[in-house]
């Protein structure tokens, strides 16, 4: 493959991207020395590949960057593809990582009540678009309050009584005295690209597609 021009791949800091990074590598993409020093404060890296560099932002961002065009292909979240609803995203893999869930959750204190039967509620959360779609679709008018970190302090301190958040083990509700009480949907992470990259430039973005597809069907060791 002989690239026209950089290729530029978005990678999630975080969690998702130890998990990412054996996928990446079996794709046959190796990142500069820097990438793995902690200490190293560069967002871009080059990498083994010819054209094709690597830089690693926070998750919401590493949508925008792909939507936008910044960057041609990205790792996102499907929990992030449905609170932004980009129209020039396009999600070709699901990469079977990053396995979590987005819940609903309040104290432990608060009488149990059927989801089903709430008119209104008042939410804190990360997710404010995908929450109020969530609960628009069964008619339920949902006030979101957008808080981008320690959501879980939302109900101890008045905030509001109920919190919508990602959810891996649950150990964190339970430390706070929170209860999970019910799942609006299931997360992985994708293999997103821009679709007018994939436009102009098929050949270049289907060879890392089809790289990642390969990966995933020989588990990890192509």
């Amino acid at each position: 493959m002989e690239p026209s021009d950089k290729l530029v791949l978005a990678l999630p800091k975080g969690r998702i991207l130890g998990e990412v990074m054996p996928l990446v590598r079996a794709a046959g993409i190796e990142p500069e020395a820097a990438f793995d020093d902690p200490k190293s404060r560069q967002l871009e890296f080059a990498t083994n590949v010819k054209g094709l560099s690597i830089i690693r932002v926070r998750a919401f961002d590493a949508a925008t960057f792909v939507a936008f065009g910044a960057a041609h292909l990205g790792v996102v979240g499907n929990d992030v593809l449905q609170e932004f609803g980009y129209s020039d995203l396009y999600s070709p893999l699901d990469l079977d990582i990053g396995h979590c869930r987005l819940s609903l959750a309040m104290p432990e204190s608060e009488p149990n009540t059927d989801p089903k039967e709430w008119s209104h509620i008042r939410v804190a959360t990360k997710y404010p678009n995908l929450t109020r779609a969530y609960y628009a679709g069964r008619g339920v008018q949902a006030e979101c309050i957008k808080l981008n970190g320690a959501m879980e302090l939302a109900p101890s301190l008045g905030l509001s009584k109920r919190i919508v958040d990602l959810v891996s083990t649950g150990g964190t509700l339970k430390a706070n005295k929170l209860k999970e009480v019910e799942v609006l949907t299931e997360i992985t992470s994708r293999l997103v690209v821009n679709r007018p990259a994939f436009k102009t430039r098929p050949q270049e973005i289907s060879y890392w597609i089809d790289r990642f597809r390969e990966v995933l069907s020989n588990g990890a060791e192509a």
